[in-house]
């Protein structure tokens, strides 16, 4: 008797499951909606907004992706046809279409969907061809005109502006190319593919549009490609006459007045860079960053007012503490804040500033952004590509490096306390290093209190010295040339390179010093080896403290501290 209601419970509850199944069987029957394309839109076509077919197998609410629309918004079961909104000529292949259904179960709510990318098309207002008149066509060739030039750049992949009566496809000759290969009527920005540094005048575009009319060939303006090292313009290896001059600033007086060339007034200045057509000065007792424009000598106030702070803003509404060090990227300048121990950044265009890096405070802590710490850092210097800063941190006697998209500090080189020691990143040591720069491969540090020039590999962080005298296993002060470690200097502080060669501001010995860097032969460019500000050739010229030095490939211009000038060589 008790196995037959066993089996007789057995059969009931499988009724019931079997129930339950078939319930839910009907209830996710459907698990998603299934479009297709039923008739795409004609590519080339002159209508701006075209019509479009496609399937569903649910009715549903439409979403729409990419660049179209439509003002259609409830999809029925089966063909459905919809109206673009109104578009520019262009191709478009990024138009996406979703359906949506909510189906409720006994006990919950779920939606249901199913999405479609709409076959790729041309919307060209400009095609003359029509349904009814299929003998013509369009024969008129695209209009093509420069709208924003390339000008000398450190930038590897500039930015170029043209414009296009008509939507087409474009070709490249010449010396340059982009990945961009489709162009709409108006204006088209294009980001040319790596460049080598060099002059580029032979770059040429043209515009196929629908009709396979091809425009007549858009020449760009030349321009030049060059490197940015360390606070200088680099690519061609300089010929130096070896005439200084005096280029701005107003001799032995401290000022902070805009102007022209000698009517202008400087205090202290000490860093300098350039982006090839403007020097851009860390003017450090007046708390400001000054630009002189190279072809006319003017000076203006880019950021920061003769008062001292740390705040950021916008050009002489943001404050800063004694800046000292200025590299750029051609876009934006990157500022050691001295005695605030800060990285800061200013946007060229804007002159916005913000903080990179630092907390304000000293210290030596490795970290992102704020997080970060420095102690009296001086120099500073951009990779080639503009991906990394490296700053010399004077006091904490390291170099450190930061990432410029996400402001991560870390140490690159240097044990952190003064010595003299050849090693690999942290293992070596440094003693009071101020001026940096970087031909792309190496790093190259004006290592001052070591009286040497220093060399560290990007690559693999190893510190070797390339001049500069050492007895008893220390730097020694000197002003002699020769070759390495036969050469000597005085607390060298700024240094740039061409490429070929690094230049140094040998500050206590009042010198203007180079050195090839294949070689290591140092050699005087200009200066008596005393204190002065008189103009003339070579040796005959003489300079007080020149702290920093750049070059916009053609000539070299240098930050005289105690002068408060800035001086050219030819």
């Amino acid at each position: 008797m008790k196995n037959h209601l066993i089996y007789y419970l057995f059969i009931a509850l499988s009724i019931i499951v079997n129930s339950c199944s078939a319930d839910l069987r009907d209830e996710y029957s459907k698990f998603s909606v299934k479009l297709a394309e039923v008739t795409a839109i004609t590519t080339p076509t002159t209508d701006s907004t075209p019509d479009y077919t496609f399937s569903s197998t649910e009715s549903g609410a439409i979403t729409y992706g990419g660049s179209c629309s439509s003002s259609t918004t409830i999809a029925v079961s089966g063909n459905n046809t919809i109206t673009l909104n109104s578009l520019n000529d262009g191709t478009y292949a990024d138009c996406t279409i979703t359906v949506s259904e909510k189906m409720k179960t006994k006990k919950s709510e779920t939606t249901l969907s199913g999405s479609i990318t709409i076959t790729s098309f041309t919307v060209s207002s400009s095609n003359d061809t029509t349904d009814n008149d299929t003998s013509t066509s369009d024969t008129t060739e695209p209009t093509l005109a420069e709208v924003t030039a390339i000008i000398t750049t450190t930038v590897t992949t500039p930015d170029y502006t043209f414009s296009s009566d008509e939507a087409g496809t474009i070709s490249y000759g010449g010396s340059c190319s982009s990945s961009t290969t489709s162009a709409i009527s108006g204006n088209n920005t294009i980001t040319l593919v790596s460049l080598s540094i060099g002059t580029y005048s032979d770059c040429t575009i043209t515009v196929t549009d629908a009709a396979e009319n091809v425009s007549s060939t858009l020449t760009l303006s030349s321009f030049n490609v060059v490197e940015q090292m360390g606070g200088s313009m680099q690519g061609l290896e300089l010929s130096l006459s070896k005439v200084v001059t005096r280029f701005a600033g107003t001799a032995g007086t401290s000022g902070s007045s805009n102007g022209t060339g000698t009517a202008a007034s400087f205090q202290n200045p000490v860093g300098i860079t350039t982006d090839g057509t403007n020097l851009y000065v860390a003017d450090a007792r007046n708390h400001m960053i000054r630009k002189i424009v190279i072809s006319t000598g003017v000076v203006t106030t880019v950021a920061g007012s003769t008062d001292n702070g740390s705040t950021n803003g916008t050009g002489t509404a943001a404050s800063l503490n004694q800046p000292i060090g200025i590299t750029t990227d051609g876009t934006n300048l990157y500022v050691v804040d001295g005695a605030n121990h800060l990285i800061r950044k200013i946007v060229i265009s804007t002159r916005v500033v913000s903080t990179v890096a630092g907390t304000g405070s000293s210290g030596s802590a490795d970290g992102t952004g704020t997080l970060a710490s420095f102690n009296n850092p001086v120099g500073i210097t951009t990779d080639t590509d503009g991906t990394n800063l490296y700053v010399a941190d004077t006091d904490n006697h390291i170099i450190r490096k930061i990432v410029i998209a996400t402001g991560v500090v870390t140490t690159f080189a240097g044990k952190g306390s003064a010595g003299y020691f050849n090693s690999t990143g942290t293992n070596a040591s440094f003693n009071t290093p101020r001026g940096i720069t970087t031909d792309g491969t190496n790093l190259y540090v004006a290592d001052a209190q070591n009286h040497l020039i220093r060399q560290i590999v990007i690559d693999n962080g190893t510190v070797t010295t390339l001049a500069g005298k050492i007895v008893a296993g220390t730097g020694t002060s000197g002003s002699s040339n020769g070759t390495g470690t036969s050469a000597s200097f005085n607390e060298p502080s700024g240094i740039t390179t061409d490429g070929t060669n690094l230049y140094v501001g040998d500050g206590e010995n009042h010198l203007i010093r180079q050195i090839v860097i294949s070689t290591g032969v140092v050699t005087t460019v200009a200066g008596t080896g005393s204190s002065g500000s008189v103009d003339g050739t070579g040796t005959g010229a003489s300079f007080s403290q020149p702290y920093a030095v750049t070059t916009d490939g053609t000539d070299l211009y240098v930050s005289e501290f105690t002068n408060h000038l800035i001086r050219k060589i030819e």
